[in-house]
């Protein structure tokens, strides 16, 4: 079983920055461990549908981006560590969200994944 979890949360102001960390321990039902998941980050915001943000593929290490973080936003992640980071630049109140971050072993798209953590919550005051 696969555990992920999201820390860095927190309050801030607009034009703040705030980095974002994830794990993921643990063994997938295929085998497969944290180099080769696919990682994501999403967000909820209160009334609304939780929405992509980010992603990073284990493949080749592509990254995409929501057009709406595009430029502020840098994921990455550090394999040793079993860990992904979101770097938010830049940030304005309409980030505020609770980030969930999704481990994917056999999904193989950007939207769907197997494994979710409980979310960290993102505040940014104006």
């Amino acid at each position: 079983q696969v555990e992920v979890v999201e820390s860095g949360g927190g309050l801030v102001q607009a034009g703040d920055s705030l980095r974002l960390s994830c794990t993921a321990s643990g063994r997938a039902a295929n085998g497969r461990t944290f180099e080769n998941f696919d990682m994501g980050w999403f967000r909820q915001a209160p009334g609304k549908e939780r929405e992509f943000v980010a992603g990073i593929k284990w493949s080749d290490g592509s990254i995409y981006y929501a057009d709406s973080v595009k430029g502020r936003f840098t994921i990455s992640r550090d394999n040793a560590k079993n860990t992904v980071y979101l770097l938010m630049n830049s940030l304005e109140p309409e980030d505020t969200a609770v980030y969930f971050c999704a481990a994917d072993y056999s999904c193989g798209n950007l939207y769907e994944y197997d494994y979710w953590g409980q979310g960290t919550q993102v505040t940014v005051s104006s």
